[in-house]
């Protein structure tokens, strides 16, 4: 399959925790989360070292064609876990954990895992679908109203950003909550999964939560003209998209968020059959 991305931090001084990467027939997309490299908390790796760890793996598992996606996922977390449970508290709040998005092709159909916020969008002969794990989105909802400061600068900005997180954290990984990739490898069972025939899927897409925030977030466009665009212009001409909106919203007054910039990736893949 042919693929092309892009990626973009979220500043230009900050590391980019977004991780992307493919072989012949598999494509792996991890948003990685988490306390920043050095402050408190129960682990003392990056949340770049983790992203990139769990992304290897995941392509790694994935590639063995006898595995589902649910099992290549649930065996890079054991590996990933196994690499630092015995230096770290990885049942702390603030241990590293990301999104995840896997994509693979067979002859007949392409395979899809997704996990948490980021997205993966099809165009095929019906039209455009956009599948997404909505669990997050739905509860950060809920809360959003906490971030209409989250812009300005001061106290109130910072116990708002604080207040919001503490309140993500307590749902995360639990029932009636949302699922992320962390250390617990059962999560795996949490992911939305399928397939992808033909006639559906002429192009696909991959966006991290910062890539798809034009439609997702920000509602500017359609995921039917996203993925138009994605096509004619590229991911890098997308992403430039994205960032034109965020500065026009400097302040977060009109779409509130805790991260006014957030690292970006966005991945198109055409499988072979195009």
């Amino acid at each position: 399959m042919f693929v092309s991305f892009a990626t973009n931090p979220a500043q230009p001084d900050l590391d980019n925790e977004d991780f992307f990467a493919a072989t012949s027939n598999v494509a792996v997309l991890l948003d990685g989360a988490g306390q920043p490299f050095g402050a408190p908390g129960g682990c003392s790796h990056s949340v770049v070292w983790f992203a990139r760890q769990l992304g290897v793996r995941c392509l790694e598992a994935a590639a063995d064609g006898a595995a589902t996606l649910s099992d290549a996922l649930r065996s890079a977390i054991t590996q990933v876990a196994a690499l630092h449970r015995h230096s770290c508290d990885l049942s702390h709040d603030s241990a590293p954990s990301s999104s995840v998005v896997i994509l693979r092709e067979r002859e007949d159909r392409l395979e899809y895992l997704v996990l948490a916020d980021s997205v993966l969008v099809a165009r095929g002969n019906a039209g455009t679908q956009a599948i997404t794990d909505n669990r997050e989105a739905m509860l950060a909802e809920q809360f959003r109203p906490l971030l209409a400061v989250a812009g300005r600068p001061g106290r109130t900005h910072d116990v708002a950003v604080k207040t919001y997180g503490q309140i993500l954290s307590e749902h995360r990984n639990r029932q009636g909550g949302f699922w992320v990739a962390g250390a617990d490898p059962d999560v795996a069972d949490h992911a939305i999964t399928g397939a992808l025939h033909h006639e559906e899927a002429h192009i696909v897409a991959l966006l991290s939560d910062g890539a798809s925030r034009p439609v997702d977030r920000f509602d500017l466009l359609s995921w039917e003209y996203a993925i138009e665009e994605l096509a004619a212009g590229g991911p890098k001409q997308w992403l430039r998209r994205v960032r034109r909106a965020e500065q026009e919203d400097p302040d977060g007054s009109r779409w509130p968020r805790t991260k006014l910039h957030d690292d970006a990736t966005a991945a198109i893949v055409l499988p072979e059959w195009v």
